[in-house]
């Protein structure tokens, strides 16, 4: 056809041509962020990395907590509990998730005066509404984290790094826990045995043996962090907690030694790991049955939240004891977390640990309250590297596999 209008081809921009240079480069700015099982806050950490892979050091440049708002947080723990979901809720909480972490970005970089087109990438662990363990039979685990990497790459025209926990799963892992690696990147020691100690919803240890490698580290849940206590706090929606600050009830409050025992003989307690948990099993549901046995065994409100301080403490001492001991023991344990707050939590630690030291992160160089944020800056640093970003010793995948899903930055 003569004469005809040709159409205008638009030139051709290469979409991923931060992600190709990016091992060409001698250093990256890399903006982690997690929000945990409590769904409290966005935890933001921006992280200068030198070098590539393992090798790589860090520099924290910022670190932000932002509290998220209060309908969000509801739908969130509404939406984790909920034992059927119109996809339609579900992607509106995607979407707000993601518009939520574009916010906590920008925050951080205004905070710190470095414009977003000098950050390399962001690593968004997401919101976890739902993990389920292997099960028996060789049922592969599954897991599901939501928070939109399109919105948030989208909102800051920075690359995404998300869904960091599938690919452990589709390799026959528990997708979980994935922050040992970077706590063996960070924190192993040529002069201690250590066990890195995360109160968060739920808690989880990293055992890093004296001059240990990659290969002779463990890492699993130990059970319920702070989830169970903050369930109990919130039953009375009309008195508007979320928490036991500091764990001041807790600290009046007298533990049941019989609940005790009761809650302790749950088989999760002696499954060898590697394994994992969530708050479909130490949740609101978990805490409700715990309420009804403790009222029908006549305790007011503090004795169930030091009760519930003692099943955790417990639960972290049995698996120290239990699992770790035969492996030569830990000379200190390093707590950090949202349950490093909780005075009465960490008194209780203490003793049940005991001869074990126990401090927190900061003691060496790690911050406690923004350690998993850190790691999840690191984790996407090591999918842009072609590195593994899961620790099969820790999660019991097959293989190290590299982690995560690549959302391109905006194209100017």
């Amino acid at each position: 056809m003569t004469g005809a209008a040709r159409p205008t081809v638009a030139a051709h921009v290469d979409a991923l041509a931060g992600v190709r240079d990016y091992l060409a480069k001698p250093d990256h700015l890399v903006v982690g962020l997690m929000t945990g099982t409590s769904a409290d806050a966005v935890d933001a950490a921006l992280v200068r990395f030198h070098g590539l892979g393992l090798a790589s050091t860090h520099e924290l440049i910022a670190y932000r907590e932002s509290a998220l708002e209060e309908p969000l947080r509801h739908e969130i723990l509404a939406v984790a509990q909920a034992a059927t979901l119109a996809p339609e809720r579900l992607m509106r909480l995607d979407a707000a998730l993601g518009e939520r972490y574009a916010a906590a970005v920008l925050e951080l970089l205004a905070e710190a005066r470095i414009t977003p087109e000098r950050v390399d990438a962001i690593g968004c662990h997401g919101q976890t509404v739902r993990h389920l363990p292997r099960g028996a039979g060789g049922l592969g685990a599954l897991t599901l984290q939501i928070g939109s990497a399109a919105v948030l790459a989208e909102r800051t025209g920075i690359a995404v790094v998300s869904d960091f926990r599938a690919r452990d799963t589709a390799a026959g892992g528990e997708g979980a826990p994935l922050v040992p690696l970077a706590d063996w990147w960070l924190c192993r020691s040529e002069r201690e045995s250590r066990a890195l100690l995360n109160l968060g919803g739920m808690a989880n240890l990293t055992f890093l043996p004296r001059g240990g490698r990659l290969s002779d580290l463990v890492a699993f849940d130990t059970g319920p962090g702070n989830a169970v206590m903050d369930a109990l706090v919130a039953h009375d929606p009309a008195r508007g907690l979320r928490r036991d600050e500091g764990g001041a009830m807790a600290a009046r409050g007298r533990v049941s030694e019989a609940l005790l025992a009761e809650l302790l003989a749950d088989p999760f307690f002696a499954q060898p790991p590697p394994r994992s948990t969530g708050r479909e099993r130490f949740g609101a549901a978990y805490a409700a049955r715990l309420r009804a046995r403790g009222v029908a065994l006549g305790l007011g409100d503090q004795d169930l939240l030091a009760t519930a301080v003692a099943l955790t403490a417990a639960s972290v001492a049995d698996a120290v004891t239990r699992f770790l001991g035969p492996r030569g023991g830990v000379e200190a344990v390093y707590a950090s977390g949202g349950g490093v707050r909780n005075a009465t939590l960490m008194a209780a630690l203490a003793q049940r640990l005991a001869p074990a030291r126990l401090e927190r992160a900061e003691a060496i160089g790690v911050p406690a309250d923004g350690k998993e944020a850190l790691a999840f800056a690191f984790l996407a640093h090591q999918t842009l590297c072609g590195c593994p970003g899961n620790a099969p010793a820790a999660t019991g995948a097959e293989r190290p596999v590299v982690l995560g899903h690549i959302t391109p930055g905006r194209i100017a």
